[in-house]
């Protein structure tokens, strides 16, 4: 995050535009339809500043280094899951364990999970114990 705080009078420019989810004096939250148009423009070759100041922003007040930051991560987000890892995912994830039963299909994806992970730690300790004898001797 940027260390730049904005003041009341950038919280209302940058919340006049139709791109910005929400301000406050610390940050700034983009909309999923901007983060898109964004890495479209990007991929054309544009500059993250231009892109910016096409959509309405004022670049004097966001800061070079917030730009910068918001335009690696989305492009590293988009790398790694396409279009679904420029979405704002934090309403959905509260953290709390679902209401709803799990299917059989998931329990079983979920118990096969667990024995890969169990095998995995029985491996880990069979080498720790082929190590010590090692050791030992």
């Amino acid at each position: 995050m940027s260390k730049k705080i904005f003041s009341e009078k950038e919280i209302k420019l940058l919340s006049a535009n139709s791109y910005v989810k929400s301000v406050s004096s610390k940050g700034i939250t983009y909309t999923d339809e901007f983060k898109q148009i964004f890495i479209a423009e990007k991929q054309k070759g544009k500059f993250a500043r231009d892109i910016f100041e096409e959509h309405g922003f004022d670049v004097d007040v966001l800061g070079k280094q917030r730009i910068n930051s918001a335009s690696r991560r989305w492009s590293d987000a988009y790398k790694e899951s396409g279009i679904t890892g420029l979405r704002d995912t934090r309403a959905g994830n509260s953290g709390r364990p679902m209401d709803r039963e799990l299917s059989l299909e998931e329990k079983n994806v979920r118990l096969e999970a667990q024995i890969n992970l169990l095998k995995a730690e029985n491996e880990l300790l069979k080498k720790i114990r082929l190590a010590e004898r090692g050791m030992r001797k």
